[in-house]
Order: C-alpha cells, then sequence, then structure tokens
C-alpha cells in the first residue's frame, strides 16, 4: 500500500482550532482571562458607553475614529445607502414567503444575493481597496432594511421605508415597527449593537474570512456568514436565554428548577462562554442597561443570575461560568419591544460591520485558507467492484 509521504507535514491541532493563531488583524481581540475585548485600540465597552454606532462602523472599515465633520458626513453616507434598489424591493414579497417557517435570518441569505446582483458587486480579487470599502458599507446599511422588510412582510405588514434622518439603531426600530423609537431605546439598542460588532473569530466571522480568501464579492462573503450566525450554537442564544427565565417563573423556583438541569448534564443558556475565564464584559454592561430601565422582569434576571452562579460554582467547583452577552442581550431587547424571533437578526444588524471590516482586512491578503482532514476511511485504493 503507498503511504502519504504529505503526511509528515501535517500538523495536528486542537478541534474547533481551538487557541490556534490563523492570521493577524488590527481590527480588535478578545483577551479571555482578563475579561476585556477591543475594537482597535479602543475598549469596545468603553465605544459602547460613550459613542455612536456609526462612529464605530468608521473605526473598523476606516481605522480612526472620526472627528465631528467627518462623523458627519459618514452618518450622512450611511443613511443614504439605506434604500434598497427596486428589483430587490419587488422580490421581497417572494423571499418572505418562502422563508416564513426559517424566518427573517434566512431570507437575508438570499436577499443579500440578489442585493450584490443588484448592485454590480464584483469579485474583492478583482477591485481595488476603495470599491471594496463601497461594496461593505453599502451592504452592511442595508442589512437592517432587508430584515425589517422582511420581519413586516411574514407578519403580513407592508414594509417601512428607511428615514436618513434617524441613527442607525433608531432607524432600525422605526423601520420594524413603523413607529418613531423612544430615544432610551433606540440608545439601548445602540450600546447592544455596538457591543457585538465584532469579537474575535467566532465563526461568522472566520467563515466571512474564508470565503474572501477565494476573492469572493462582499455579498458572497457575508452571506456565509450568515449561515453560520444561524446555528443556534452561535446565534441563537438570546431568546433562548429568555425561554430560560420563562421557564423558571418564579423566586422561589429558581434553585430546584437549576440544579435538576445542572445535575442532568444539560446547559444553562446565557451562561459560560468559550473564551473568557471570567465575566463577560458585554454582560457586564449590558445589565447596567437593563438596570437604567428597572422593572420586575430586570429584577428576576439578575436574581436568577445570582443564584445559577452559586449554584455552578457549588456542582462545578473549578469552573469559572458567568453569564454571557446572551443573557442580558435578551433582556434589553425585550425592555426595547423587540419580537424574540428578531433577536439574532439584530445580531446582525451589528455584527455586520464587524464582518466587513474583516472581508475588507482579508481581502489584502491573497493567500486562499487552505487546511487540509487527515483520512481516516478505508484503505486505499481498493478495486472498484462490477456493477450488477
Amino acid at each position: 500500500m503507498s503511504v502519504n509521504r504529505a503526511a509528515a507535514t501535517l500538523v495536528d491541532v486542537p478541534r474547533g482550532l481551538a487557541g490556534v493563531v490563523v492570521t493577524d488583524t488590527e481590527i480588535g481581540d478578545v483577551r479571555g482571562i482578563e475579561g476585556f475585548y477591543h475594537y482597535r485600540q479602543y475598549s469596545a465597552v468603553e465605544l459602547a458607553q460613550t459613542r455612536g454606532f456609526e462612529d464605530v462602523w468608521h473605526l473598523l472599515v476606516h481605522g480612526e475614529l472620526p472627528d465631528a465633520a467627518r462623523a458627519a458626513a459618514f452618518a450622512a453616507e450611511t443613511a443614504a445607502l439605506r434604500r434598497l434598489p427596486d428589483e430587490v424591493r419587488a422580490a421581497l414579497p417572494a423571499v418572505a414567503a418562502a422563508s416564513a417557517i426559517s424566518g427573517p435570518l434566512a431570507g437575508m441569505r438570499t436577499a443579500l444575493s440578489l442585493l450584490g446582483a443588484a448592485k454590480g458587486f464584483r469579485p474583492v480579487y478583482d477591485i481595488g481597496a476603495d470599491e471594496r470599502c463601497r461594496d461593505a458599507i453599502a451592504a452592511a446599511a442595508a442589512v437592517p432594511t432587508l430584515l425589517t422588510a422582511l420581519y413586516r412582510l411574514g407578519q403580513g405588514l407592508e414594509p417601512v421605508e428607511p428615514r436618513e434622518d434617524l441613527t442607525h439603531a433608531a432607524n432600525y426600530l422605526y423601520m420594524l415597527t413603523g413607529s418613531e423609537p423612544d430615544p432610551r431605546q433606540a440608545r439601548a439598542v445602540e450600546q447592544y449593537l455596538i457591543s457585538t460588532i465584532d469579537h474575535g473569530f467566532n465563526a461568522s466571522t472566520f467563515t466571512a474570512r474564508v470565503i474572501t480568501s477565494t476573492g469572493a464579492d462582499v455579498a458572497a462573503c457575508l452571506v456565509g456568514a450568515v449561515g453560520a450566525l444561524s446555528g443556534p450554537l452561535h446565534g441563537g442564544a438570546p431568546s433562548r436565554a429568555l425561554d430560560t427565565l420563562d421557564a423558571i417563573g418564579a423566586p422561589d423556583r429558581i434553585d430546584p428548577w437549576i440544579r435538576e438541569r445542572v445535575l442532568a448534564g444539560e446547559r444553562i443558556m446565557g451562561f459560560g462562554h468559550a473564551i473568557y475565564r471570567t465575566e463577560d464584559p458585554r454582560s457586564r454592561m449590558l445589565r447596567e442597561v437593563a438596570q437604567g430601565f428597572g422593572g420586575p422582569r430586570v429584577e428576576f434576571a439578575v436574581e436568577v443570575e445570582r443564584q445559577v452562579e452559586a449554584i455552578l460554582a457549588e456542582l462545578k467547583p473549578g469552573r469559572e461560568l458567568h453569564t454571557n452577552v446572551e443573557f442580558y442581550a435578551g433582556v434589553v431587547m425585550e425592555l426595547c419591544g423587540l419580537p424574540r424571533e428578531m433577536f439574532t437578526p439584530t445580531f446582525a444588524t451589528g455584527r455586520v460591520v464587524g464582518w466587513s471590516a474583516n472581508i475588507l482586512e482579508q481581502a489584502e491578503d491573497s493567500k486562499i485558507i487552505r487546511p487540509v482532514a487527515r483520512y481516516v476511511g478505508p484503505g486505499a485504493p481498493v478495486a472498484v467492484p462490477p456493477a450488477n
């Protein structure tokens, strides 16, 4: 039997590429031991607390925070790109009908492909940095319009046209509900979106970069990222964390409900993270946002967090299991009137900016991402048996 000579050069890595460095990036980093993450040189949490979404968008795609004049220009530039091409708008009812069961995020995969074709996006391999940037900004600006239109069509409602006089977050809520949002709710959603724009080489970001490495157009790269995000282990936890609060129901049920599930080996949604070994800084910030609203729901969530962490510390000693971003993200989005089926799509309206920044960075590297797999099937070659 012949021997694969190339096998001697293979490098074994952990399952899921955990801890494997695959490239260099200037976009940001997650320091899990410290419980800290940043966009370029700035604390992501501090940015969420002090700046608007468009400023952080500018930081990620252009590499710097804008001054007042540039910020206004960039906000106007992105707002003008919210309106969809006529051919895309005309196709959305059919897309919404076809994705009625699976929801707006599934429909957006098709809608993004239509958008890229309608806008004439070309392979990033064939165009320069300026055109790539224009395509990435145009796609990210249109994503909230696509998602809200698909949601409303699925509810039997007409889509709401975007307004250029509203901020990114406020306009998103306006297109979703048809009413001008309460400024406090718009700011809370904006802080959530900023806090989740980027977060290292998660599955959807890495998927976008792999597709970019083939030279594909921006829309194709984003479609792949959306596909990765649709998996329940990546983007589906905020609504599931709220489902946990609903299932517990009352403070006196927290302890028995949680103990039963932990002892059965079940995962408690909204707790634990693949990277953080301390409190998730996004969760800490969103807890503060939720507490700013106050009310019984928030008080119950805080008490659930307290008791779950105590139970996990008792039953799983030595493991640092705290709330992750999904736990309070669900609470905040509920407080702001977002329906649960739009929690993950809302996440996508912010993360698309992070995907775009990673696409632009990866496009500067002409090397295709092409790992290998070790074959462990039956020995080859074996003679092909004759057909019966």
